[in-house]
C-alpha cells in the first residue's frame, strides 16, 4: 500500500483539479440560469429550462462522451479531456444548483420583496441585500450534497484519460493485481476528501445561519 499510494496521491491532485473546476462551472452556469428564469422575460427563461432539463434529464456519462468524442467533429478543435470533464461536469451540476438556488430565492417570504420594492431599492440591491442573505442558509446544505456528488461523478472522467484516482486505480490493479489494496485505498482517499469538501460546507454554513441585514 505504501508502494502504490504516491501514484493514487498524484490521481487525487487530478481528482481535485476536476472537482474544483466543475464547482466554479456550477456556480456561474447556475447562477446564470437562475437569473434567467426570474428575469420574467421569456426568451431568456425558456433556454434556461431547456439547458437545465437536458441536463437533469440525461446521463452525465452520456454527456462526457458526447462532448469528447462526437462534440470535436463539428467543431474546429477537439478540448483536453480535462477541459471536457471539468466542461460537462460543472454543466450538469449547474442545472441541478440552479434549482436549488431557485428554490432557496423563493423560498424568502414575498413581504420582504415588497418591503424592498416600496424603499425604493434597485432590483441589484434588493437581491444582494435583502434576498440572498435570506436564502444563503438555506441553499448551503443542499448545495454541500451537490458538491459531494460532484467529487464522486469525477470518477468518469477517468474514462476519457484524465489522470484522476478512478484511472490510476485502474491502472494500479492491471499492474499489480492487488485489487483490495488499489480499490480499498482508493476509496479511503474519496472519503477523506469528502470530509474535506463537507467540512468546508458546515464552516461556511455557520457563517451565513445568522445574516446580518438581511430583513427589512
Amino acid at each position: 500500500m505504501l508502494h502504490i499510494l504516491p501514484t493514487l496521491l498524484r490521481g487525487a491532485v487530478v481528482t481535485g483539479e476536476v472537482t474544483l473546476g466543475a464547482i466554479v462551472v456550477a456556480s456561474v452556469s447556475s447562477s446564470c440560469a437562475v437569473a434567467m428564469r426570474l428575469s420574467g422575460l421569456s426568451a431568456l427563461d425558456w433556454p434556461a429550462r431547456v439547458y437545465i432539463e437536458v441536463f437533469r434529464g440525461t446521463s452525465a456519462l452520456i454527456q462526457l462522451f458526447w462532448a469528447f468524442y462526437a462534440l470535436p467533429l463539428v467543431l474546429p478543435f477537439r478540448p483536453t479531456p480535462m477541459t471536457a470533464a471539468i466542461a460537462v461536469l460543472g454543466l450538469n451540476g449547474g442545472a441541478y444548483g440552479a434549482e436549488i438556488l431557485r428554490g432557496a430565492i423563493l423560498a424568502v417570504p414575498k413581504g420582504q420583496q415588497d418591503a424592498a420594492i416600496a424603499l425604493n431599492f434597485s432590483p441589484a440591491t434588493r437581491m444582494f441585500r435583502i434576498i440572498l442573505p435570506q436564502a444563503l442558509p438555506l441553499i448551503i446544505p443542499p448545495l454541500a450534497n451537490l458538491f459531494i456528488d460532484m467529487l464522486k461523478n469525477s470518477a468518469l472522467a477517468g474514462l476519457v484519460q484524465v489522470t484522476d484516482i478512478t484511472f490510476q486505480s485502474q491502472i494500479l490493479q492491471e499492474s499489480t493485481l492487488r485489487n483490495a489494496e488499489v480499490y480499498g485505498l482508493a476509496l479511503i482517499i474519496y472519503f477523506a476528501m469528502a470530509l474535506i469538501l463537507a467540512g468546508v460546507m458546515r464552516f461556511l454554513e455557520r457563517c451565513f445561519k445568522f445574516p446580518l441585514g438581511a430583513r427589512v
